[in-house]
């Protein structure tokens, strides 16, 4: 099939039919010449308004629980076998967390994170989420979505009785990659949890990480794999090679290329949610924006985990230029 019509059953199957593409095609457009990419970006553009509306969603993170995880993620400075300048701290008070929340909230966001470094929670770990996820939203109003590891059904069903909105368990990379990634859980055991999620009614939220030595091949595949878990958010992050870490050699990302995926991320799963995570400040810089054209629709503010973010005011500027209304969102079906 020639270039022009490849973008041509693009259109037809997303915007005439409001399909899917199938993987192969996907595959294709990924190997198109750097040219392309706007052409791309309009389409995933187009695509995000069809399927999602204008609006955007804020969300706001916090690490409640930092550093000293027992896994060996080789992108993450939070990892007590590497030798990272982030060192472990105790889980923090209630108040600390309501208090961040609370800024979130000012911005205009409707969703908050609550994040942990840990392999999967313990029983003290699910006792005190119980009582901090309905806490933070009684005290702000937010959605409080939760992230912390690998989790069974029982622990499952807890933190959705609680009140948590969406967990958080990112694949990160394919199946076929992770082991190259991380060797102290399996990609099986995240599936998993991600499985477990969902059939205790949270909403899923389930994210990539770009950039860390995987094929476009790989990124398709994981694109196939996320279909499997019909996620309601994909987080979209890009590498930021962390000191002390086995990627902190690697180069980030070429902004264009950044552009291409996002687009690419879109046009593969045309109805979530799919958010501007870490990365994104230093992969893309002034180019920003550009991504909120390609079919990005949520976005963090504020900082991430260890690395800082952008001023939210610069992000909302972002989004008044664009003419993008802040508002909650749910998965289009």
């Amino acid at each position: 099939m020639s270039d022009a019509s490849l973008i041509a059953e693009t259109r037809r199957v997303l915007l005439d039919q409001g399909g899917e593409l199938d993987l192969e095609l996907l595959d294709s457009l990924s190997r198109l010449d750097d040219v392309y990419v706007p052409t791309l970006a309009g389409i995933a553009h187009r695509v995000r308004l069809d399927r999602c509306g204008p609006t955007v969603e804020i969300e706001g993170i916090l690490s409640v629980k930092t550093g000293g995880c027992s896994e060996d993620c080789a992108f993450c400075s939070q990892s007590s076998r590497h030798d990272s300048p982030v060192k472990a701290t105790p889980f923090l008070d209630a108040e600390e967390v309501i208090r961040a929340a609370s800024e979130t909230a000012a911005t205009g966001a409707t969703e908050f994170c609550i994040v942990l470094a840990i392999r999967g929670p313990d029983e003290r770990t699910m006792l005190r989420l119980e009582e901090l996820v309905p806490e933070v939203a009684a005290a702000t109003g937010l959605n409080v979505a939760v992230s912390a590891g690998i989790l069974d059904h029982d622990q499952a069903k807890r933190l959705a009785v609680a009140g948590t909105h969406r967990y958080n368990h990112n694949l990160e990379t394919a199946k076929s990659y992770f082991g190259e990634i991380v060797t102290t859980h399996t990609w099986e055991e995240r599936f998993e949890t991600c499985r477990v999620v969902k059939e205790n009614g949270m909403e899923l939220c389930c994210g990539v990480l770009l950039g860390m030595g995987e094929t476009s091949e790989q990124r398709i595949e994981l694109i196939g794999q996320l279909r499997e878990l019909d996620p309601t958010e994909v987080p979209v992050n890009f590498l930021n090679p962390r000191p002390g870490t086995p990627l902190q050699v690697r180069k980030r990302m070429n902004p264009l290329d950044a552009i291409r995926w996002i687009a690419l991320f879109r046009l593969g799963l045309p109805g979530v949610i799919l958010r501007y995570a870490g990365g994104r400040e230093v992969t893309l810089g002034e180019l920003q924006s550009m991504g909120m054209t390609a079919g990005i629709n949520a976005l963090i503010v504020g900082n991430y985990l260890t690395t800082l973010g952008r001023s939210p005011d610069e992000d909302l500027a972002m989004l008044e230029d664009l003419a993008m209304p802040v508002g909650a969102l749910s998965a289009a079906f």
